[in-house]
């Protein structure tokens, strides 16, 4: 059976329908969805055919091929996951798509929602900002987004040559992605909230991605 890369805990696939899921079931919630590799899209289209509600955020990459051409492709911004927003009861609806490997769960075993909040914050903030992935990044001065769709949202900041990013991860995933920011949209948390101006901390420890994007 194939699980989730590391800290991404799951729920088998092979799951009893009739298991209960708590007293978030009969609400609409957010789950993500573990795929396999490289066909996030297909499981797109297969939730589009079977009319269950789901977001595959995409990030546009620039690619040079040996002839030198280049060619802009439409990536998962979250390699081997796809948003659900579906009943919790009616999970085994997303788990009979093809390619669909399971539904990230907690700890007890039953399906983990996302807070709407991020699922919306990622809808609206890859249209008004430039987004990527990005290594997970455990280790850096931390700071708050204050303006558009991620305001609220906390990360770990990076310079970029002339500008800064800051790496937002979602937990339940273990993936990253890098929101390209002003410096005067971002504020200190933590220790250095209330000291004025961010300063970069140097140092950081990564998490390679196991499913890997190729051209």
């Amino acid at each position: 059976m194939k699980v989730p890369p590391p800290g991404a805990p799951y729920v088998d696939e092979a799951a009893s329908p009739g298991h209960s899921c708590g007293p978030s079931s009969g609400v609409l919630r957010w789950f993500a969805v573990y795929t396999t590799c490289r066909h996030e899209k297909r499981v797109a289209e297969h939730f589009s055919s079977r009319t269950i509600d789901h977001h595959l955020p995409l990030y546009r990459s620039e690619r040079k091929w040996r002839d030198g051409s280049r060619i802009t492709l439409d990536l998962p911004l979250f390699p081997g996951y796809i948003f659900a927003h579906i009943d919790p009861r009616e999970r085994v609806r997303v788990l009979s798509v093809p390619g669909v490997l399971a539904i990230v769960g907690g700890t007890g075993g039953d399906p983990a929602p996302l807070p709407d909040a991020e699922i919306e914050a990622i809808r609206l903030g890859i249209a008004q900002r430039r987004v990527e992935p990005h290594p997970l990044l455990t280790v850096g001065q931390r700071a708050r987004i204050r303006n558009g769709a991620f305001a609220g949202m906390e990360g770990v900041v990076v310079r970029n040559k002339n500008s800064f990013r800051v790496v937002l991860t979602l937990e339940q995933i273990m993936h990253s992605m890098a929101v390209e920011v002003d410096a005067g949209d971002l504020e200190p948390v933590g220790e250095l909230a209330g000291q004025g101006a961010l300063s970069l901390v140097p140092g950081a420890a990564f998490a390679s991605s196991i499913c890997l994007q190729g051209a």
